[in-house]
């Protein structure tokens, strides 16, 4: 069994008992963690984690960016933010992704208007895994 931290600077998003645990790394790609994973230090993508619980149930984050770490059989996951798929507000995430899209048509270059799109993006796939 793994033990499962998911924090971010405003709260603990996570805390708990794991079967597995799936995110992405920057350089690596998608990388899941069981018990016995070796250890390992990565940098988050802008992605989801998700972590099967033990009844086999999973939740689903959306992490913007940080870092994961896997000491013995506890995965430690620090990101800038993260929000659980069930606390997205999905509107708010419909007009971030309108505003930057309008923001990119106008200068297709604005890394921050990309980089704001990539997070409504992330958002609003997170929040469609509670209805699905």
């Amino acid at each position: 069994m793994l033990r499962v931290e998911l924090v971010s600077p405003e709260a603990v998003a996570y805390s708990g008992e794991a079967e597995l645990v799936v995110t992405r790394t920057v350089d690596g790609g998608d990388i899941a963690f069981q018990p016995g994973h070796i250890p390992f230090i990565g940098l988050l993508a802008v992605w989801s984690v998700e972590v099967v619980r033990p009844d086999g149930g999973r939740d689903v984050f959306a992490v913007h960016r940080g870092f994961v770490q896997v000491t013995g059989d506890v995965v430690t996951v620090l990101s800038d933010v993260s929000e659980a798929a069930d606390e997205i507000d999905v509107e708010r995430a419909r007009a971030a992704k309108a505003r930057a899209k309008e923001r990119l048509a106008a200068d297709p270059d604005d890394a921050e208007a990309r980089a704001a799109l990539e997070r409504a993006l992330l958002r609003l796939r997170v929040a469609e895994t509670v209805a699905a």
